[in-house]
């Protein structure tokens, strides 16, 4: 068990300090930070210097709690183009030297870290904030520990049965963190494409080297385009080299087939129609305004597995049959 130890907002209200009234009109706005780095994923354990641009993704559905904010986002500098051009945010800083050395002489009313990097979380904890949200350092272990508020989702990292076994979508957990109440937002992307829908369905067949196994078969998406037989216009995933040119992509088709991937958390973010493919990730904490989520038909003992190997002779994601995504397919687009 962790020791609680509570962050500004519960020493604010048991009465030990008070919010300064700052002096020009333009300071009288909440001066939030985010650090989101993207190199810890905020419900997984692991901890990598590989960016997971899905999670920056997710975590920016807590920007409409901070709209009438002064907002920071520190952000590694391969995630920028999703955060760029977003409303909510008045300054992006990449994590760097020169940045560090800037945010560690402001001072902030909120301080929110959703990185679990222990070197990060101590870099977090020597800011000056008035109020502090989700991860921190322990100067006794060494190991990240967590704000009030937080705690739970440091034990959903670390226990795979607690993760399991959560039923509450990620959002929910997420504006929980802060002290808020997920109402159903979606996240806000920066980049706004230009595209218009040209395809009906975009194919988006790749997953990232980390988790090959999260892959629809290839013989799959094959019979699946054979079964559409024309019959609706199919574009196969494009932009794999530009963040700018796969958000474009995306937003040209009206119905997204997808694996757990990026691109998932980007059709959602443009409130595409979705049919997604889960197996070895846990599928509860994933929220999907307009589509579906599909499991393997056979029962399987080891799932959600969350490895990226599978054990198997045959990955669990065969029994998702192209039949059953086609149907799905007649139903979003059959009106068309």
């Amino acid at each position: 068990m962790y020791a609680a130890v509570p962050n500004d907002e519960t020493t604010k209200q048991m009465g030990l300090f008070q919010r300064p009234v700052r002096g020009t009109q333009t300071m009288q706005k909440e001066k939030v930070l985010i650090i989101k780095l993207g190199y810890s994923e905020t419900l997984v354990g692991e901890v990598s210097r590989t960016t997971s641009l899905g999670d920056v993704l997710r975590s920016a559905v807590i920007l409409s709690r901070y709209k009438d904010a002064h907002v920071t986002w520190l952000v590694d500098e391969k995630a920028i183009a999703l955060l760029k051009g977003n409303p909510y945010i008045s300054r992006i800083l990449t994590y760097d030297l020169t940045n560090v050395l800037q945010l560690k002489a402001e001072r902030f009313d909120t301080i929110i870290n959703l990185e679990k990097v222990a070197g990060v979380c101590a870099f977090a904890d020597s800011l000056t904030g008035w109020r502090r949200y989700g991860f921190r350092f322990d100067p006794e272990t060494g190991d990240t520990n967590a704000y009030d508020g937080s705690h739970h989702v440091l034990e959903i990292c670390l226990n795979q049965k607690d993760k399991i076994a959560n039923t509450k979508y990620w959002e929910d957990i997420l504006f929980g963190m802060v002290g808020g109440q997920w109402q159903g937002e979606v996240p806000s992307i920066g980049y706004k494409p230009s595209s218009i829908v040209k395809y009906d369905i975009g194919f988006n067949h790749h997953v990232g080297e980390k988790w090959p196994i999260k892959a629809w078969p290839a013989e799959h998406w094959k019979e699946l385009e054979a079964l559409i037989n024309g019959k609706y216009s199919i574009s196969w995933q494009q932009g794999l080299k530009s963040i700018e040119d796969y958000i474009e992509w995306i937003n040209s088709c009206a119905l997204i087939v997808t694996n757990d991937s990026l691109g998932l958390h980007i059709a959602h973010a443009l409130e595409k129609k979705i049919i997604s493919f889960f197996g070895p990730t846990v599928s509860n904490e994933v929220y999907i305004k307009h589509g579906v989520k599909l499991l393997p038909e056979k029962k399987y003992d080891c799932l959600p597995c969350l490895s990226n190997v599978c054990i198997k002779e045959r990955p669990c994601l065969y029994d998702i049959s192209p039949r059953t995504v086609y149907d799905l397919v007649e139903k979003y687009l059959g009106k068309l």
